[in-house]
C-alpha cells in the first residue's frame, strides 16, 4: 500500500545522510525534514478499485502529509519536520524554510528536498488550450516557440548545517548557500500558473539583500524554466 514516492524519498534520506557521513542514531544534535511529495497516483491507479478502503484508510503511507513525519520516526530524527506544498517550488521552499529553521536553531542539520514520480510511468494527457501543458510534448524553455511543459519524475534530498558548523566539523562541503527569499505575486498576473514580472524582480532583489551579495558579482544563473 506504500506510496513509492514515500519509500524512494525514505531510501535517499538515509541515503544522504550515509553520504554525508553522519549516523542519526549517534549524532548528539537535533535533526530536522521539510519535504513534499507530488499526488499519491500510485494510489489511484493501483490501489483504489482493488482494495477495501475501510481496512488501509488509516495507512500513513498512503498520504502525502506524512512524508515527513514518517522518515523522522523511522530515522529517529527530533527537529522539526514539516510537510510543503507549494507545487513547482516545494523542493526550493523546503530548503528555504530548512535554511531559517537552522539559522533560528530549531535544529542543527535539516533534510531538505521532493520527490515526485508518476504512475504509470509512461501515459498520455488530455491537452487543454491556454493550459500550461505542451500540445507536442516538448518543452522548449526561453524559446519563442514555447507552448507548455511536460511532467516528469524525480527526487532530490541535500543535507544542510549551519556553514561554521559544518567547517568546525570537518564536514564535506558542497556549496554554501549565501541567502534566500519567497515571496508570492497575488493576483497581479495574466493568470494564477503565470509569474508576474515584478513579483520575480522583488523576491530576487530580497534575495541578493538577504544573501549581501551585489546583482553584478553574480557570473552564473539557473532558472525554473518550463516553456509554458
Amino acid at each position: 500500500a506504500m506510496d513509492p514516492q514515500q519509500r524512494f524519498f525514505m531510501e535517499c534520506a538515509w541515503e544522504a545522510l550515509e553520504n554525508a557521513g553522519y549516523d542519526p542514531e549517534k549524532y548528539e544534535g537535533l535533526i530536522g525534514v521539510y519535504a513534499g511529495t507530488s499526488t499519491n497516483t500510485y494510489f489511484f491507479n493501483n490501489i483504489y478499485n482493488n482494495s477495501n478502503l475501510n481496512n488501509i484508510s488509516n495507512t500513513y503511507a498512503l498520504n502525502k502529509d506524512f512524508l515527513t513525519t514518517n522518515i523522522s520516526y523511522k530515522l529517529n530524527l527530533t527537529g522539526p519536520s514539516v510537510g510543503i506544498q507549494t507545487y513547482c517550488s516545494t523542493s526550493l521552499v523546503a530548503v528555504h524554510l530548512a535554511c531559517k529553521s537552522l539559522l533560528d536553531e530549531e535544529c542543527d542539520m535539516a533534510l531538505a528536498g521532493g520527490v515526485a514520480i508518476s504512475v504509470p510511468q509512461k501515459s498520455g494527457y488530455l491537452y487543454q488550450e491556454d493550459g500550461i501543458l505542451s500540445p507536442d510534448g516538448h518543452c522548449r524553455a526561453f524559446d519563442a516557440k514555447a507552448q507548455g511543459t511536460i511532467f516528469g519524475s524525480g527526487l532530490g534530498i541535500v543535507v544542510l548545517k549551519r556553514f561554521k558548523d559544518a567547517v568546525n566539523d570537518g564536514d564535506c562541503i558542497h556549496a554554501v548557500i549565501k541567502g534566500s527569499a519567497i515571496n508570492n505575486d497575488g493576483s497581479l498576473k495574466v493568470s494564477y500558473t503565470a509569474p508576474s514580472v515584478d513579483g520575480q524582480a522583488e523576491v530576487i532583489v530580497e534575495a541578493l539583500a538577504n544573501a549581501g551579495v551585489k546583482a553584478d558579482d553574480i557570473s552564473y544563473i539557473e532558472t525554473h524554466g518550463t516553456g509554458t
